[in-house]
């Protein structure tokens, strides 16, 4: 299966809109396009039961954040800081920014 485009990418502000935590934000670490999947921070934890190892000496139950899918969060845009559905436009100079449906702007950080 092709790895298809999705408009999140890490550090995005994103906002829980389905699930167990619903309502929640937090900033998107990691991003597996492949599967279309992402991991923020502080939402979806899970524990897991570790063995002891060379790297976890204890062992014992580790909290961590589980990936879920891109579909269950929507970005929220830094200018009008809500939830919006994303864009693409193609500038004069031929570079391709996300934009936020609502209020027009780039969500890309100027660069």
């Amino acid at each position: 299966m092709m790895g298809l485009n999705t408009s999140i990418k890490v550090n995005d502000k994103v906002e829980v809109i389905t699930g167990k935590d619903k309502g929640r934000v937090g900033k998107v670490i990691r991003v597996n396009r492949d599967v279309k999947q992402i991991v923020v921070e502080k939402v979806n934890i899970i524990k897991r039961h570790t063995k002891p190892s060379n790297k976890n000496q204890q062992g014992g139950i580790v909290e961590k954040e589980a990936f879920f899918h891109v579909s269950n969060v929507m970005l929220i845009c830094p200018k009008c800081t809500s939830t919006v559905r994303i864009g693409k436009k193609k500038l004069d100079d031929g570079n391709k920014v996300r934009i936020c449906k609502k209020c027009g702007e780039a969500v890309e950080p100027k660069a």
